[in-house]
């Protein structure tokens, strides 16, 4: 591995009652990887040892053929080494973004698979639980990857149910949802080795304001711009994203919640600026787009997934949206770029 110093100069300190070693952290990074996650794994670590000003931590980049690495923003990254064991105990962090399904191989599924026979603890970032299911770590255990990912998750693996919280540590089986969750789950690390009053103190260097529950849920993006907390319609989109397979009726619906159709559709009308039945379509359709970017199934059966009656029917839904058929969508992503 790169010899380097871990240890950064900076104006912040605080006296770190440790005389173990450094804990060595390794990340092995595949291709079109989200740059926010990994860093925000990364830093940290740098911020704990700059702080305490000596090496609580050591930390290595690896790549599956030891070239660099190109981040799904376009940003190339050069790693330490290729795919090489790490010592027993050490924490190894696969960090995967867009696309997870295709960037892993048999190779870095065997490396993984032999780390954890070895005794190294394993994570993944982001998108990484992908390749922690193909390798088989991940049955019987809670785990999480990032809320955008789950639904073609979820279609891959059957019988394995990401809980959907920022990060998760189970049993020393460490994953997180990506971007700024990377960081929560690193100063909970940091907690855990050294205590409340150094975590904290690093995350005021990131100016980072710690979620402090392990449970706490991810947001997804509808749920960030509702502009109401009214326990009906919160509890409507639930219900919604729950039975996208299985759609039910408007009516059906609304007497679940408790409610009247009518209400329903006010609180819609309201609060979304939409009826209650296109926003559940809406919730289908990115759901189909989801499923046509990151798993090989068939439009068919993307449309039995999403609760259409035909191919057909999805397509028509999903030209409206975007502009194209279900299969010309997929057909762009596959032709070459002109340059």
């Amino acid at each position: 591995m790169t010899s380097r110093s871990f240890v950064p100069k900076g104006a912040a300190s605080f006296r770190v009652a440790y005389d173990g070693p450094p804990r060595d952290v390794y990340f092995l990074l595949l291709p079109k990887l989200t740059l926010l996650a990994f860093t925000s794994a990364l830093e940290p670590l740098r911020v704990a040892n700059q702080v305490a000003g000596r090496e609580l931590y050591r930390w290595y980049v690896m790549t599956g053929d030891g070239g660099p690495v190109t981040c799904s923003c376009g940003v190339n990254i050069s790693p330490d080494s290729g795919l090489t064991d790490v010592p027993r105990g050490a924490m190894a962090f696969v960090c995967a973004g867009i696309e997870p399904t295709e960037t892993t191989s048999p190779r870095i599924i065997r490396w993984i698979r032999r780390q954890h026979t070895f005794g190294a603890r394993l994570g993944g970032i982001c998108t990484g639980a992908f390749a922690l299911a193909e390798a088989g770590l991940l049955d019987n255990r809670r785990f999480t990857l990032h809320w955008e990912n789950q639904p073609a998750f979820v279609e891959r693996f059957f019988g394995l149910e990401p809980t959907g919280a920022l990060y998760e540590n189970d049993r020393g089986l460490i994953t997180c949802g990506g971007g700024s969750a990377a960081t929560d789950l690193m100063l909970d690390l940091i907690e855990t080795h050294h205590g409340p009053d150094l975590a904290t103190i690093v995350a005021d260097m990131c100016l980072h304001f710690r979620s402090n529950l392990q449970q706490t849920k991810q947001k997804s993006a509808y749920s960030f711009a509702l502009g109401s907390r009214n326990p009906h319609l919160i509890a409507a989109m639930r219900l919604m994203s729950e039975t996208l397979e299985t759609p039910l009726e408007m009516t059906m619906l609304a007497g679940q919640l408790g409610i009247s159709r009518r209400q329903l559709e006010r609180l819609f009308a309201a609060h979304v600026g939409t009826t209650p039945a296109q926003f559940y379509i809406d919730l289908r359709i990115s759901r189909a787009h989801a499923l046509l970017n990151e798993t090989d199934l068939s439009v068919a059966e993307i449309a039995a997934a999403t609760g259409f009656n035909s191919a057909s029917q999805m397509a028509t839904r999903f030209r409206k949206r975007f502009g194209m058929s279900p299969r010309a969508y997929r057909k762009s992503w596959s032709a070459p770029t002109a340059v």
